[in-house]
């Protein structure tokens, strides 16, 4: 059912195949902080329900935002007490609570999931106080089938990646549909069911992986082989639109993406552990900021890796991180046992990094600090301790964190090269190409940051617009997604140096970049500088991927200059491969 006006919130329940029902709890506005939901396209949770003529399956019921409308919702579909078995694709606290109010209604159902999510499902069991009984539970190791009858034959696909360890997909023999889970999903919400051109959602899709899949490059590519398997006609993720014809062109996307993960000359072990979520939040922001600099990420889960892998990825990396929480004043067992490792095996010209979320005290980040310290291990960022949940303004700064980190591994490998002498007539040519000097400001709710630009060209009369290149590895690059605002401030001759300066100069992950410099506030909420020449309030509409760069298109909305007398400031340059 879709309502004639969408809501903040509401569900949407369509007949898909044969037997074969998808209930999206769609979200029109961003549920979280976390750096997947950056883009702000809202998203949908999609549940599966398949009633053979045996047994009728659920398969990974949503969050808890929307289990109060879910279960009305699949009650009026169908009377909860003919549910023989819920599929538990992956296992975490927000969905566990859907699941333990559905028990409630309907304590008859058998839950199916993979060996470690029976491990996983038991502690949430144990450590709810007022759950129900503990319902029967069906493991699968890989190879089982569940006959629903109706010709629906169910094949286990065991999917465990380090940040679901407990992950398990599922292929429906009769319709030809792979649920995949987390897998191939994105974070949108809309009315379109399927994806068939597999153009509709490229950034977003890319954002998807780059945000969840990037760091577990290795696991994700053994989870593709495993679905290789199987003659898949439509892949049926968590999130975002079911895919079938062009849109199954996913697969090949996440077979290129992780090829160019695992090529990366250099690259991070991030070892973590996390008791409520906070910190494999913040090990996700920082993850982020490394990939985008262009350094791969192997995340390493501590609470189901083994000590060799541990030592396997800290042989392989240049550097890396560990992040951990604090239980009762001390770090848990898990991250005692990695931190061992490291002191034994890791090398001392590998850089470090701490981080860490706790509630009312911080000792696991202390200690982690004081063992590397006293280890002779340099730090590639100051430690990041958060108290609580993360805010927006921390995620930002993980980010940033993780970019100084990646970059600062690039200049160990790669020292600066002063600017070449002997510049192609290509390289010199290119250098021609003269850029107004500018400021792109950006504040949104409590983030801020801002850039010097010079690679600005007007694009389009109507609408007025323009075009801005940034850098992949800047930190203002993740708040320059479409629909999201700026403001470009034009510098002027003569004047402009002091401000050329102030945002030239490096700033610590979380920094004010604005310091002591005069601005006002635009009606699109980003800071205005009072001693520019003009400026323009901005609207991002698309954005192009250029290799190292990318090209931002946005549209113009306001403007105004303060001396019509004055001249643009200009950027000469001597060759094309510096700015």
């Amino acid at each position: 059912m879709t309502s004639a006006v969408p809501t903040q919130r509401d569900l949407q329940t369509v007949h898909i195949a044969a037997n074969t029902w998808v209930l999206r709890s769609r979200s029109f506005s961003r549920l979280k902080f976390e750096v997947e939901y950056a883009l702000q396209r809202g998203t949908t949770s999609n549940a599966y329900l398949i009633q053979g003529g045996q047994r009728t399956v659920l398969i990974t019921p949503p969050g808890e935002a929307f289990t109060e409308n879910f279960l009305s919702e699949l009650e009026r579909l169908i009377p909860l007490t003919e549910i023989t078995d819920v599929i538990v694709g992956h296992v975490n606290p927000n969905r566990f609570f859907t699941l333990l109010k559905l028990l409630e209604r309907a304590p008859q159902i058998q839950i199916i999931c993979s060996n470690p999510g029976s491990v996983l499902l038991k502690g949430l069991f144990d450590a709810e106080t007022n759950s129900p009984p503990m319902p029967e539970m069906l493991v699968m190791r890989g190879q089982e089938v569940l006959k629903l009858g109706s010709g629906h034959r169910l094949q286990f696909i065991p999917a465990p990646t380090p940040r679901w360890p407990g992950g398990l997909c599922v292929y429906d023999d009769k319709t030809k549909i792979l649920f995949s889970d987390k897998f191939f999903g994105v974070h949108v919400c809309g009315d379109a069911v399927f994806d068939e051109s597999g153009a509709s959602h490229t950034l977003d899709e890319r954002h998807y992986y780059d945000c969840l899949m990037a760091s577990q490059a290795r696991q994700v590519e053994t989870v593709l082989d495993r679905f290789e398997e199987w003659p898949a006609q439509t892949y049926a993720p968590v999130h975002g639109p079911l895919l079938r014809l062009g849109g199954l062109d996913r697969f090949d996307h996440y077979r290129e993406w992780n090829r160019q993960q695992l090529n990366q000359t250099l690259s991070v072990a991030l070892l973590y552990a996390s008791a409520y979520g906070s910190t494999a939040t913040l090990s996700q922001a920082i993850e982020r900021g490394i990939t985008k600099a262009g350094v791969a990420v192997e995340a390493i889960n501590c609470e189901v890796a083994t000590s060799e892998e541990i030592r396997e990825a800290l042989g392989r990396s240049a550097g890396f991180i560990i992040g951990s929480p604090t239980l009762g004043g001390h770090a848990p067992t898990p991250i005692q046992t990695a931190l061992g490792i490291i002191l034994a095996t890791a090398d001392k010209g590998q850089l470090a990094g701490v981080f860490g979320s706790f509630g009312w005290s911080g000792e696991a980040i202390d200690l982690l600090v004081e063992k590397l310290q006293n280890g002779g291990y340099t730090f590639g960022f100051q430690p990041i301790r958060v108290k609580f949940k993360p805010t927006e303004a921390t995620l930002q700064e993980c980010v940033e964190a993780g970019t100084d980190f990646a970059q600062a591994l690039k200049k160990q490998r790669k020292p600066k090269q002063a600017i070449r002498q002997d510049a192609t007539p290509l390289e010199l040519a290119v250098g021609r190409i003269v850029g107004s000097l500018s400021v792109v400001t950006v504040r949104h709710d409590d983030v801020s940051s801002a850039m010097l630009a010079s690679w600005i060209s007007q694009a389009s009369f109507n609408p007025p617009g323009l075009t801005v290149a940034v850098a992949k590895d800047r930190a203002i690059e993740s708040l320059l997604y479409p629909n999201s605002t700026f403001v470009l401030n034009l510098l002027e001759e003569g004047k402009h140096i002091p401000l050329m300066k102030q945002f030239l100069k490096p700033f610590a992950p979380g920094e004010d970049r604005f310091g002591e410099t005069e601005t006002k506030t635009a009606k699109n909420g980003s800071p205005i500088l009072q001693d520019a020449l003009a400026y323009l309030e901005c609207k991002v509409v698309n954005r192009m991927d250029c290799g190292d760069h990318w090209l931002i298109y946005c549209s113009a909305d306001a403007g105004n200059v303060f001396n019509p007398g004055g001249r643009t400031a200009v950027h000469f340059r001597q060759t094309g491969t510096h700015y």
